[in-house]
């Protein structure tokens, strides 16, 4: 195993995650909160789509696209988190070279994907609130597919030149990246090269992507919020935003930290890195599991339809 830092190659066969730096002797205890997370992040999720395809009531539009949350959340921690869990408990830490950056696309491919469905919900929520009698006529099963069709290409193309340039990078120092995934800025730091025009995209992607559609959404529930302000009765204006608030509190989730994990992995020097890592983990690993409970528990056609479920079973 090369994991020597001063050993000199232009290509390396494998790169060494170490974890989280400074806390290896706990890996085995932080092991058990991430064991669990994508216990919960498996379960939950594949609960949702089981129910969804099971239920033909809930063959609408706004399911459709908590569908494809629920897939995406279930690669992206699939992605991450049985690689970690070999490093923390066995410390099987050597990744293979192409491996790690495509383990590095998938990441950041998945993450642009999960954002722009979030958007997809908004734009469903601002159609059934503010215009009711079109939201029928205009998400059809067609443009939904479409929708999702175009939220896949938009992150696959996008985060496509991240491994394409990292590859293309010599790296003469160290094959060791202080992190529990191939993270893009993390690999391409190893490099002995200008990575000016890695960084530079990375967090142009990361912008343009999130800070897009979080100006999408925004737009979105102020249209919303207009909308509920209007109406005649507080009980009418409650219960209309109720049928929003698990969208709200997903994007929270999703975008609170990414944006913490981006700004404090470019501009936090002063940060412990086992912090940087542990916020970046939890960005990855924390989205995918409370996602299907956030939607379990609010919305009442998920709970119905899971309960009128375990009542015939048990029948």
């Amino acid at each position: 195993m090369s994991d020597s830092n001063t050993t000199e190659f232009t290509n390396p066969s494998t790169f060494i995650l170490l974890g989280i730096p400074g806390l290896e002797t706990a890996h085995v205890w932080i092991s058990i909160p991430f064991c669990t997370i994508y216990a919960i992040a498996v379960l939950g999720n594949f609960t949702i789509l089981f129910i969804v395809k099971r239920d033909p009531s809930l063959h609408e539009p706004m399911y459709y696209f908590l569908c494809m949350l629920a897939v995406t959340d279930l690669l992206l921690s699939t992605s991450t988190i049985p690689k970690m869990l070999n490093i923390f408990w066995f410390s099987s830490r050597e990744i293979d070279f192409s491996a790690c950056l495509i383990q590095m696309y998938f990441i950041h491919c998945f993450s642009g994907m999960a954002s722009g469905i979030l958007v997809a919900m908004a734009f469903d929520r601002y159609m059934a609130i503010c215009h009711p009698l079109r939201h029928s006529t205009i998400l059809t099963n067609s443009v939904v597919v479409k929708i999702g069709l175009a939220v896949v290409l938009r992150g696959g193309m996008l985060v496509m030149p991240n491994p394409v340039l990292a590859r293309q990078w010599p790296y003469c120092r160290t094959n060791i990246i202080p992190h529990s995934y191939c993270e893009h800025i993390a690999v391409v730091k190893l490099a002995c090269a200008d990575i000016r025009i890695s960084s530079y995209y990375g967090l142009f992607v990361a912008f343009l992507m999130t800070g897009l559609d979080v100006f999408f959404i925004t737009v979105s529930y102020i249209q919303i919020l207009r909308a509920i302000f209007s109406l005649p009765t507080k009980d009418a204006r409650l219960k209309t935003f109720g049928t929003c608030s698990s969208h709200l509190c997903v994007f929270l989730t999703f975008c609170i930290p990414s944006y913490f994990s981006i700004l404090t992995h470019r501009f936090g020097q002063n940060i412990p890195l086992h912090f940087h890592v542990l916020l970046a983990n939890v960005y990855l690993l924390v989205p995918p599991m409370l996602n299907p409970i956030i939607y379990g528990v609010r919305i009442k056609q998920i709970r119905n339809s899971l309960l009128r479920f375990f009542t015939c079973k048990g029948t």
